[in-house]
């Protein structure tokens, strides 16, 4: 079967591919053109398995991610993304930077319209953390 040519740059897709990468800089974030680029409509993508690890502790560290975004030309290709999402798992950083680096990969990736990302932390020593960044930087009203 032939691929249509908007989608004969995905490598991930369709492929058998099952190394993931180590760490988010050696993983590949692939776009395909969006061909309902002339409306507004919103993607949403949830990740309730994500994994990293605590930078002072080195425990790992679960979350559900929510990504959701209006997409501008492009979308992102979710194999890829769930490759990008698993290099995390040896990855230690702080939720917070997390959640935030995320959105600078995916919204440099495919330039959305409107982009936010939300990771909800499972609790460490009774606290929950839920860290929430949008693209463009929104108001903290929009976040709520």
């Amino acid at each position: 079967m032939t691929q249509p040519s908007s989608v004969k740059d995905l490598t991930l897709l369709g492929h058998s591919e099952n190394r993931l990468p180590s760490t988010p800089e050696e993983a590949t974030l692939e776009v395909f053109p969006n061909r309902s680029a002339d409306r507004n409509y919103w993607i949403e993508l949830d990740y309730p398995e994500f994994s990293s690890l605590c930078p002072v502790t080195g425990q790992p560290d679960t979350a559900h991610l929510t990504i959701k975004y209006i997409p501008g030309d492009k979308c992102v290709e979710t194999k890829s993304l769930k490759f990008y999402l698993a290099s995390f798992r040896n990855t230690p950083s702080f939720n917070e930077e997390i959640v935030n680096r995320i959105l600078d990969d995916l919204s440099g990736a495919c330039v959305p319209r409107k982009m936010i990302v939300r990771g909800k932390f499972s609790p460490r020593g009774g606290i929950q953390l839920t860290a929430t960044a949008s693209y463009p930087d929104a108001g903290l009203e929009e976040l709520g």
